[in-house]
């Protein structure tokens, strides 16, 4: 302990006579700043006499009282003028100075003389710490705005403050101890950092956590110097029965400040009235901002609705225990999310409120309301209920430029207060930003929305192009059937045919139900004549199909091949004359399979090929969706293929479908399987 004794003063010796230079180089202000020095001196002789000769010595401690003069007189200069200030000031230095003189009188005299000198001294050098810290405190307080004054007179507060608290130490504890002449090292250095960087460039900005903390600290230092002077004082006057007194005073305090910190009320007590004492704002705005923007953004973890999460954070902005989202539905305002509110109400709002807050923009204090102070129009149009709930405290309507997309009703803080212009102005922009944030959360649910209509609508259109085709095939069978029905062969294609078209029914059945769509089928070796000859088998009731052209394996979905094909016959059998035939080639190009649909019908433009063939819902026929030369071409490309055309007005037109090549380990297992 010595050597820490030692060290702490010998560094704030340096300290403080680095921080005297400082001032005595600075130009401005010559008299305040020549006092300050001069103290800061003293302090550091004073420091340099408890590290190299120890604090008990009665020349060190009268460099003590020379140190504590000083700073008296800096704070004077400090202290506004007043006709109390000269009489304090001189009844305080007059206690330090009969203070020394008492120490310095008990070093001649010994015995009960000497312990009642002793107690006198330290009662009149706590009397005179008492007051020097009431006048820093008020200093401070009322010299907020005068730059570095606050934090200068914040040191000596904390100056005075320490000796106060180690000399009721020492009393309670009944003697002195080394560890309170380390703990008053330690004070006097942090004043010294204090003063150096209190004003102009260097001038200390204390955040509000920070005040709090030392706030909190302070709080706790003076119970432990009470509870330790109360303690000395039983164990004093307690006698025979002092440890069961103590133990009692020990277990009834501890349980009490258990009680007292454990009050969420106290402690928003002791906020306001920190914030409301020490600092110009109530709000510190950066840290309410950031933990604003901080509980708007979801977790990535189990992330909560957007709609509570404004609330909560609208709610915590003002402390309100609860909070509770009104949603326009139907030019009304109605209960939406809550967060914390109980008994939220399930019938719509008066749409009364809805337009009142639309139309002017403004925060309804309800307890205005609910005292006849509101405006008429405004009391008029808050509901009933809102203004029988107590602790709803006010109405913040939620504008998204000019329209309203919804209100938040706040519940009243533990610590009741009315709204004023700070609660106002931070509400509303707060407001602006939770309904922008709500009015691009509904633009997405309607985007969303909007999109699944869309894909709805699309996927219906591609079923009814695909039931067009499939009427167009039955419609082409019957009216063969009238000409063929008695020969066999057709009636064995006919056959064919309408079980192809019921198969073909069967999966718009399918895609039309509410069930998960099936896993598309992955791709695999498939021989393309013997497709092709199933199809054309299925389609010569309907028109006289030719496939041409050796095996040629094509790696593909066959599901998907065969609806591309489906597509291409089709529209090749509406362009043909009845008795022209549909060719279906097959053939191989390199590492590409090649199927071919040829036709010798009506034929297309080069205009209407390139901007409109494959465009969805153009077609060149009356009742045409334009919609199977699209989906074939998705298809293919799904496929890694690629479908080409070539046609020519009154020649027909030939469609070209090019795909991957199978391997021949594809094609083994394709003929094994």
């Amino acid at each position: 302990m010595q050597g820490a004794i030692i060290w702490c003063h010998a560094l704030a010796a340096m300290l403080l006579a680095g921080v005297a230079a400082a001032q005595v180089r600075e130009p401005v202000g010559l008299v305040q700043r020549a006092v300050l020095a001069a103290a800061l001196l003293l302090s550091a002789l004073w420091a340099l006499g408890v590290a190299g000769i120890g604090g008990g010595d009665v020349a060190v401690s009268a460099a003590g009282t020379a140190r504590d003069l000083g700073w008296l007189a800096a704070l004077f200069l400090l202290t506004p003028a007043a006709r109390w200030r000269g009489g304090a000031f001189v009844a305080i230095a007059a206690c330090m100075v009969l203070a020394a003189s008492l120490r310095i009188a008990a070093e001649h005299v010994a015995g009960p003389s000497r312990i009642a000198m002793t107690e006198a001294m330290r009662a009149l050098h706590m009397l005179a710490a008492a007051a020097a810290l009431v006048l820093a405190g008020r200093t401070m307080l009322s010299a907020r705005a005068r730059g570095g004054v606050d934090v200068l007179a914040g040191a000596l507060a904390l100056l005075f403050g320490a000796e106060l608290a180690v000399d009721a130490v020492a009393w309670a504890a009944g003697g002195w101890r080394a560890e309170l002449t380390l703990a008053r090292g330690l004070a006097l250095a942090l004043v010294g950092v204090l003063i150096a960087v209190r004003d102009g460039r260097r001038r200390l900005r204390l955040s509000r956590a920070v005040v709090l903390q030392a706030v909190a600290l302070g709080s706790a230092a003076l119970v432990v110097v009470a509870l330790v002077a109360g303690s000395g004082l039983i164990a004093a006057l307690g006698g025979a029965q002092a440890r069961v007194a103590l133990t009692a005073f020990a277990v009834g305090t501890g349980a009490t400040l258990a009680t007292l910190l454990s009050t969420r009320w106290l402690r928003a007590w002791l906020r306001v009235v920190v914030s409301k004492h020490l600092f110009t704002h109530r709000y510190d705005y950066r840290s309410v901002w950031m933990r604003f923007a901080a509980t708007l953004v979801p977790p990535a973890e189990a992330p909560r609705p957007l709609a509570e999460r404004a609330v909560t954070a609208m709610a915590e902005l003002t402390d309100s225990p609860a909070g509770l989202l009104l949603r326009i539905e139907d030019n009304a305002l109605v209960a939406g999310a809550a967060w914390r509110w109980e008994d939220a109400p399930r019938e719509g709002a008066d749409a009364a409120l809805a337009r009142h807050l639309a139309a002017t923009g403004r925060i309804v204090a309800l307890d205005e309301v609910r005292a006849g102070s509101a405006p008429a129009g405004e009391a008029a149009a808050v509901p009933d209920w809102l203004v029988a709930t107590r602790e709803a405290w006010g109405i913040v309507p939620l504008l998204h430029g000019e329209r309203l997309v919804g209100a938040m009703v706040l519940a009243r803080p533990l610590v009741d207060r009315p709204l004023d212009w700070e609660d106002f102005d931070l509400l509303g922009v707060a407001a602006r930003q939770v309904a922008s944030y709500l009015a691009e959360d509904d633009a997405h649910a309607a985007l969303a929305e909007a999109r699944r209509f869309e894909e709805f609508n699309r996927r219906f259109a591609f079923l009814m192009h695909d039931l067009k085709n499939l009427v167009s095939q039955m419609a082409l069978v019957a009216r063969n059937a009238e000409r063929h029905a008695e020969n066999p062969a057709f009636r064995a294609d006919m056959i064919a045919t309408l079980r192809d078209t019921s198969q073909r029914m069967d999966g718009l059945l399918a895609r039309l139900s509410h069930r998960p769509a099936a896993v598309a089928e992955p791709p695999r070796a498939v021989p393309l004549r013997a497709l092709a000859e199933r199809i054309a088998d299925a389609r010569r009731a309907q028109h006289g199909i030719e496939v041409i052209g050796g095996e040629v394996v094509a790696l593909a979905e066959p599901a998907a091949l065969e609806t591309v094909l489906g597509h291409l016959i089709q529209n090749a059998v509406e362009a043909s004359d009845p008795g022209s035939r549909v060719v279906l080639a097959i053939g191989g190009a390199g590492d590409r399979a090649l199927l071919e649909v040829i036709d010798r019908g009506c034929g297309m433009d080069a205009g209407f090929v390139r901007d409109a063939l494959f465009r969805p819902f153009v077609s060149g026929k009356a009742n045409g969706f334009g919609l199977g030369a699209y989906e074939a071409r998705q298809l293919v490309a799904a496929m890694g293929g690629s479908l080409t055309v070539s046609s020519r007005t009154g020649e027909g037109t030939r469609f070209r479908i090019a795909l991957p090549r199978a391997a021949a380990g594809e094609r083994v297992a394709e003929r094994a399987a």
